[in-house]
């Protein structure tokens, strides 16, 4: 089982997995994977193609893995399938958010502490990212 993130989380798919378990470079083409003998390759399976209108069986393209879990779109026609990726903030932009927020009296020499104290409790905290909301199995064909 992998978590797939918001963005480039789905690239796992065309680099090892549809790669023949291999790694590969991602500039690479999947030429080797369709030409070759070994895993087929992939095709839609599942309760949900009729809500989007795939036909179950039909190939996926890496095109299609890049628009269905990167970015939330359907992997055909590229329209929006529910609501977007949410977008959290990173560290960075959570802690320029809280300096920015500091109550204008705090005593200048005291700036610097409170800056470092947030840049610490921002940094030991964990960095959110939304997650694909799909129920997705890959597995071989028996």
């Amino acid at each position: 089982m992998r978590v797939m993130r918001d963005g480039d989380g789905y690239r796992y798919l065309p680099k090892t997995v549809a790669a023949g378990d291999g790694d590969r470079d991602l500039s690479a083409p999947l030429t080797r994977y369709y030409t070759e003998a070994g895993s087929p390759p992939g095709r839609w399976r599942g309760n949900g193609l009729d809500g989007i209108g795939l036909a179950d069986g039909g190939r996926v393209a890496e095109q299609h893995l890049e628009l269905l879990l990167g970015h939330g779109l359907h992997p055909l026609t590229a329209a929006p399938l529910g609501r977007a990726y949410p977008k959290y903030p990173s560290p960075a932009g959570r802690i320029a958010n809280r300096v920015a927020a500091l109550d204008p009296a705090i005593p200048p020499g005291q700036v610097a502490g409170v800056v470092a104290r947030i840049e610490t409790e921002e940094h030991a905290g964990p960095t959110r990212r939304a997650c694909a909301g799909y129920d997705l199995t890959l597995s071989p064909p028996r």
